[in-house]
């Protein structure tokens, strides 16, 4: 008759086998992780590589393979791309991207400042912010969704001079069908007055929200022109306070030429609220915005109007507005 103990599962030699089984596990997933590093980094510096040709020079300083175990992305510490030829130059600080291993169609990327940006024609920048975050859903022919959110953003002059400060912004975009959907929000922005020839202009906030027609092949296209193409403004609003702005709403098309058409409705909030503002920027036409405004106020608190654009020719009602130069 056998004995108890013969009949005992034997537990040490179990739990060795799942330990061995463990590190087996861990140990092949480690060295998957590495060959992929490896696989990012090389990848990383031959792109870069390409990109430096015909005098343009793209830097990505030390990129390193980071986020073991369960992340894996590409840290740089700065970033700089210049194009002579097109007078354009970029500089900023480290940065970082990564995507989850259970998720990687789903990147994550920071860039820290200060940034130098100097293109043709404009002034050259100096910007500075608190955060700066960009999230990429990836897919094909566009990616699913591409988000940039940021905070506390600073814009001078590289000589020095101030521009702006937003408190936070962020814009999105989405292919819908055939179409593409562009969408942004910014908060507390304030302008220097030497941006707006001396005037005080009070903290502003807006929001938009548009759909561009047939954007998928513009994009895929690289069309830079808005000639021939049209679309619809869901919302296109500016504010200076919760109760106090404008919006505007409807479809919209470029011809060949350039001239715009369109159907807007504009919506006033606070029309008087409004006029005092506008006083203030403008002090010197305070009396007739003031007038103009008393009218609207008569509709009621949130008045509506329709704006009109045919080959470029703008009125509002039946106010005429003058002519809408060619867009390009």
């Amino acid at each position: 008759m056998p004995s108890d103990d013969s009949r005992k599962p034997n537990y040490s030699r179990r739990f060795m086998w799942l330990a061995l089984f463990i590190v087996v596990l861990f140990g092949g997933y480690s060295l998957g992780w590495f060959y992929l590093a490896d696989k990012l980094e090389a990848q990383a510096k031959s792109r870069i590589a390409a990109l430096n040709h015909d005098g343009v020079t793209a830097d990505c300083a030390n990129p390193v393979a980071r986020g073991f175990p369960f992340r894996l992305g590409l840290f740089c510490d700065r970033v700089a791309f210049t194009d002579p030829a097109r007078g354009i130059s970029i500089t900023a600080g480290s940065f970082r991207s990564v995507g989850q291993i259970y998720d990687p169609a789903h990147l994550i990327a920071e860039l820290d400042g200060p940034a130098r940006i100097d293109v043709p024609q404009a002034l050259s920048l100096a910007l500075a912010w608190g955060n700066l975050r960009a999230s990429v859903r990836l897919a094909q022919p566009l990616p699913q969704r591409v988000s940039l959110e940021g905070s506390q953003l600073n814009a001078d002059t590289t000589d020095g001079a101030h521009l702006a400060t937003v408190e936070t912004f962020e814009g999105h975009m989405r292919p819908n069908g055939a179409d593409v959907d562009l969408a942004g929000t910014f908060s507390s922005l304030s302008l220097d007055p030497s941006v707006v020839d001396g005037r005080t202009v009070p903290p502003l906030s807006g929001e938009t929200d548009l759909t561009i027609n047939n954007g998928v092949q513009l994009i895929g296209s690289r069309t830079q022109s808005l000639r021939g193409q049209s679309g619809t403004i869901h919302t296109l609003d500016l504010s200076t306070a919760q109760t106090t702005g404008l919006s505007l709403s409807g479809p919209f098309s470029v011809d060949q030429d350039g001239l715009l058409d369109a159907d807007f409705k504009v919506k006033v909030r606070d029309p008087q609220g409004l006029a005092t503002v506008l006083g203030g920027v403008l002090p010197e036409k305070s009396r007739e915005i003031h007038q103009g405004f008393m009218g609207l106020s008569l509709l009621g608190r949130e008045p509506s109007l329709p704006l009109k654009i045919v080959k470029g020719k703008a009125s509002l009602g039946f106010i005429k507005l003058g002519q809408v130069p060619p867009l390009q």
